[in-house]
């Protein structure tokens, strides 16, 4: 990605794995990203199993239960599962992704949030891969739709706005609720937090990179 086209968007600050869908976060200094995500990134998911559930069949997520991303592994997830009489297998052999296989945060479009909430808020309430410390002038979410995003070796197109649903309510530490947080997040904008992106150029990609992007309508040399 030429430098003379692209916008500075800030500095590469956390990088965040999940590798079974819903459950705790790993931090990584560096990773490698591959045209399916991020290594290692949410390789297994939990099924439900009970029978006669709406959800019988499907992934047993973090909106069925405020604890799940305090939790590790499978068999404590399982435990916790079983508390609530549910049933859950592990299983794996393919990725476990709600909408695309990279998602991406600017602390810009937090601080956002955080001023009309009127609080702090943990970016790992949103569980983005990879959290930015943006420059002084970046473009919302939606202005960076289609754009072509470089982060060291990797080359990311932005696929669409991340919309959000109760599991940014829970306390990163507890677990505990908070509705009000969605409630604002709906109604002053409109549900969005991050973007999610495809990976056009796998690579390697380490904390403290430089992150550019190349906004639609602009061509990269």
């Amino acid at each position: 990605m030429n430098d003379s086209s692209a916008l500075v968007l800030g500095t590469l600050t956390s990088i965040w794995r999940y590798p079974t869908k819903s459950l705790r976060r790993e931090p990584l200094q560096s990773v490698h990203v591959e045209k399916s995500g991020l290594a290692g990134d949410r390789r297994s998911a939990l099924v439900l199993t009970t029978p006669d559930r709406a959800r019988t069949g499907k992934t047993y997520r973090g909106k069925e239960d405020e604890r799940f991303h305090l939790i590790g592994d499978a068999q404590g997830a399982k435990a916790a599962a079983f508390e609530r009489g549910m049933e859950v297998v592990e299983t794996s052999g393919r990725r476990f992704f709600d909408d695309a296989p990279v998602s991406l945060l600017l602390d810009r479009w937090l601080h956002d949030l955080e001023g009309l909430a009127g609080r702090s808020l943990d970016p790992q309430r949103f569980r983005p891969n990879f959290f930015v410390t943006a420059a002084e002038d970046v473009p919302d979410e939606a202005s960076l739709v289609g754009a072509t995003v470089a982060l060291g070796d990797v080359v990311l197109r932005v696929r669409s706005t991340t919309e959000r649903c109760v599991t940014v309510t829970y306390d990163v530490e507890t677990g505990t609720p908070d509705p009000a947080i969605l409630r604002v997040l709906a109604q002053q904008r409109g549900a969005v937090m991050g973007v999610y992106c495809d990976v056009e150029r796998p690579g390697s990609v380490k904390r403290g990179v430089t992150v550019r992007a190349v906004l639609p309508g602009r061509v990269s040399a």
